[in-house]
């Protein structure tokens, strides 16, 4: 009876989360499977008495649309470069950060600050630095250019100014200045997670490795990374399902038009495809890109779990 009761406060105590849980989240997701699967769904013909036929035709139309298959290549090749990049990097300065006594607070503080900066500010700071300027000076009105501070870091050391962002410039340049903003921004929560595992490892293990002469190279890899690889499982997996939901970054540094200016869109992503279908009221054709994408975040992570199971330490 006792034990009942206290069951009765717990779900009353519990009772206002579930109830947004439900309208929040379980709704929504109920609702956007109900509108991927009816045939050209759309909120304001909806609203108008109109009815939808139940089929797959929102999967098909999607499927078909040429810009799909760009918005799945750029996200798969942002996802496979950053990834492993940011993890390796992730660790490498977790484990200085780890060796660091003195300021290790502070460094810790200058790392993790990206990650409680938002997303679209670092975004325009990025672009400014990877951005060709000109503009009028003087009473003459001079144009005066800037290529931009990573362009003038190139040139100081005697390489050649690039085209990053700017109108023609190469689907390259524009991949190789998301996958730097991307890796940058991913570094903080990465760092402090990997920092934390690191520091709960016992310290005997390293002692014993140096009574028996290993290399700095040989503990790393041997007594680090696999104490570390339940850390590294999970930044890994979390990693792929970040970067298949990568758009804030790519409107940070390109803006709305998630491209240059002479060619808009050139690197729309999966979420970027799913905003752009519900800007024209298609919302079936955004649900089923939404299950279409959650269907490879799933298969991806089945994946990496499996893989990490035979990898993993514990």
């Amino acid at each position: 009876m006792v034990e009942s009761k206290k069951q009765w406060k717990a779900w009353l105590y519990l009772a206002p989360a579930l109830v947004l849980l439900a309208i929040f989240t379980v709704w929504p997701i109920i609702n956007t499977v109900r509108m991927a699967f009816l045939e050209n769904y759309s909120g304001l013909k909806a609203a108008g008495g109109a009815t939808f036929q139940f089929g797959i035709g929102n999967f098909k139309k999607v499927l078909e649309y040429k810009k799909f298959v760009n918005c799945l290549k750029t996200t798969s090749l942002l996802c496979v470069a950053t990834v492993p990049i940011s993890t390796l990097l992730a660790l490498l300065i977790s484990v200085a950060l780890n060796s660091i006594k003195p300021l290790q607070k502070l460094l810790q503080t200058i790392f993790f600050l990206p990650y409680v900066t938002n997303s679209i500010a670092i975004g325009m700071v990025f672009a400014a630095m990877f951005n060709i300027v000109g503009s009028f000076h003087g009473t003459q009105n001079e144009l005066i250019a800037t290529a931009g501070i990573v362009n003038n870091v190139i040139e100081f050391f005697g390489g050649t100014a690039v085209n990053w962002i700017n109108s023609g410039s190469s689907y390259a340049a524009n991949i190789t200045v998301m996958i730097i903003y991307i890796v940058w921004n991913a570094l903080p929560f990465k760092i402090l997670i990997l920092l934390g595992g690191l520091q709960s490892i016992n310290k005997q293990y390293y002692d014993a490795a140096k009574v028996d002469g290993s290399t700095r190279s040989r503990i790393l890899w041997r007594i680090t990374v696999p104490l570390l690889s339940p850390m590294l499982a999970y930044v890994i997996i979390t990693g792929f399902i970040g970067g298949f939901k990568e758009y804030t970054s790519i409107v940070g540094i390109f803006g709305a038009t998630m491209g240059p200016p002479d060619d808009g869109g050139r690197l729309n992503t999966m979420v970027g495809f799913i905003y752009d279908a519900l800007s024209t009221n298609s919302q079936g054709r955004a649900s089923a890109a939404a299950l279409i994408l959650f269907g490879i975040i799933l298969v991806v992570t089945l994946i990496n779990l499996s893989v990490s199971k035979k990898n993993t330490h514990y």
